[in-house]
């Protein structure tokens, strides 16, 4: 009986086939599983950003409705100043004293100034500074700063300043601006702020001593906090 012989069915191909599908699979659930991770991640990072921002948020609101701080209040109150001449190229002699009063009128709130520099500017030029030293101002309190201007300095001025300047001496007053440099932080109990840089500005009419009386001058603020009304 004879006997039939089949014929034999290489089976390369299919296991080929079978192995890059295998592989595909398995790359795409690779990068499908990095995306989701990545993608979880970034999402956690996000909320964790966004728990922060509305924390700070509440924090500020609450401090703000809890405490309801006013700005500092400066004021020029009083000057002397008994010389103010030009001589010899444009050089500028003067003498000036300015008593400024710092009023701190919040009832909770407490200022550390770790520094303080006043300058005094004319036409621009600033020809005197001077710094005061570190304290702490309490609430519901003034402090005063007496600044002593006194030398010279060249100004150079252009013939529109020459106008004003004799003009302002025919009047008897000078036309000073005082700038006021602050770093300083706000206190709260054991609650401390950020260190801010500030800048107050006084913008001052000062008569000749032996001339007309000087007015007190608010100083307003240049760099306002928002926290601050």
């Amino acid at each position: 009986m004879a006997t039939k012989s089949y014929p034999r069915h290489s089976s390369n191909n299919g296991d080929s086939c079978c192995c890059s599908r295998c592989l595909c699979g398995c790359f795409n659930c690779c990068c499908k599983c990095l995306c989701s991770c990545i993608g979880y991640f970034f999402n956690y990072v996000l909320s964790i950003i966004c728990n922060i921002i509305i924390a700070v948020v509440i924090f500020a609101v609450l401090f703000w409705l809890i405490v309801r701080p006013n700005y500092i209040k400066f004021t020029a109150t009083d000057t002397s100043l008994t010389q103010f001449n030009f001589r010899n190229n444009n050089t500028l002699h003067y003498d000036l004293s300015i008593k400024i009063a710092i009023r701190n009128p919040n009832r909770r709130v407490g200022i550390y100034y770790n520094n303080i520099e006043m300058l005094a500017f004319y036409k621009d030029v600033r020809f005197g500074s001077q710094t005061f030293g570190k304290f702490f101002q309490s609430h519901k309190n003034t402090s005063f700063l007496n600044a002593v201007f006194r030398g010279q300095k060249v100004i150079p001025l252009s013939s529109d300043q020459i106008l004003e300047l004799d003009k302002e001496t025919k009047n008897g007053v000078y036309a000073i601006v005082v700038k006021i440099l602050l770093k300083a932080r706000f206190t709260l109990g054991l609650f401390k702020t950020w260190e801010g840089n500030p800048m107050v500005r006084c913008d001052l009419q000062v008569p000749l001593k032996s001339g007309n009386e000087f007015l007190a001058t608010n100083c307003d603020w240049d760099d306002k906090w928002w926290l601050f009304r």
